[in-house]
């Protein structure tokens, strides 16, 4: 069996057996690897703690038929201690890692994966607050998979901006003469923490008040969800006390 080696960022994990694990993991090269870790949950595993949710690890692999098994995992970011001690960041990191799996596949992608340990390291070291610190990482993760909204100019004709009237189903800001009946208007200054957010202009961010950061964080719920096709179990969850 060919072996390689690559590093990774643990986005889940299952029981298998009796003291081995299903490990779901992003890696820089080789996309999303589903590998078995042998008798990781036996109390004298020398690498079960490296393989736990949120960790980044250089992790060596045998080539499978079904699942890849590991053989290895040195750590390279042990962001998992620190996440979890705080509930907000906790629940962020946990729907960052179910976003992350299920908008890459076996072909990965290095800016996911890149901007997945970005997130998962600042969350760890307290740099942002949790809820903003997600919606930045939502806004981009959707941006690299192709889906990057407009919150100035028309997402539908192009015509310049700023627009307020945000449908998600159309891509961003509207026009008011193609906007569908009844959609939402955004304030101005939410348009702009969201443009914030997408750019990573954190100082704009810092200044924001609690009112339009929860209008935006409720766009970006949205727009995430509609572009999965699929609900975030984990985003019900969020505290966005912690923004």
């Amino acid at each position: 069996m060919p072996l390689y080696r690559d590093e990774a960022v643990v986005l889940r994990t299952h029981k298998l057996g009796e003291a081995d694990r299903i490990v779901t993991m992003l890696s820089r090269q080789h996309g999303k690897i589903r590998a078995v870790a042998k008798g990781v949950r036996r109390t004298a595993s020398k690498f079960g703690a490296r393989l736990e949710p949120f960790m980044v690890a250089d992790v060596q692999l045998f080539e499978g038929r079904t699942l890849d098994i590991i053989t290895q995992a040195e750590s390279l970011g042990s962001y998992g201690a620190e996440i979890t001690a705080d509930y907000g960041s906790y629940t962020a990191a946990s729907v960052m890692v179910e976003t992350a799996d299920k908008i890459t596949d076996d072909d990965g992608s290095l800016q996911q994966y890149l901007l997945l340990v970005g997130a998962l390291r600042s969350l760890a070291r307290r740099e942002h607050g949790s809820s903003v610190t997600l919606d930045s990482y939502l806004l981009r993760s959707l941006s690299i998979a192709g889906w990057a909204p407009s919150f100035l100019d028309c997402a539908v004709t192009g015509a310049p901006g700023p627009h307020t009237v945000f449908v998600a189903q159309l891509g961003g800001v509207v026009a008011d003469e193609v906007a569908p009946p009844g959609s939402p208007r955004l304030e101005i200054k939410t348009l702009e923490l969201l443009s914030a957010l997408l750019t990573g202009d954190w100082e704009a961010v810092e200044t924001s008040d609690e009112r339009h950061r929860s209008q935006a964080s409720g766009v970006v719920a949205a727009y995430t969800q509609f572009h999965l096709e699929r609900t975030l179990r984990s985003l019900q969850h969020v505290d966005r006390s912690t923004a």
